[in-house]
């Protein structure tokens, strides 16, 4: 097992590449408290988590 230290030097490591979807919004919540209680203004981001994978 090897320690690692944030010191070293990451120019040696390539640079990650990422993939995001375009999102689109169609709702809002009418109710800020309830969309404030939910941690979003967007119904379709509101995903609870469950403990457990979805399929």
């Amino acid at each position: 097992m090897q320690n690692y230290s944030f010191d070293e030097h990451f120019d040696k490591y390539p640079i990650a590449m990422a993939y995001v979807p375009w999102q689109h919004f169609e709702k809002m919540y009418d109710d800020l408290d309830k969309a404030y209680k939910n941690g979003t203004i967007f119904p379709e981001l509101n995903k609870p988590f469950t403990g457990r994978r979805c399929v």
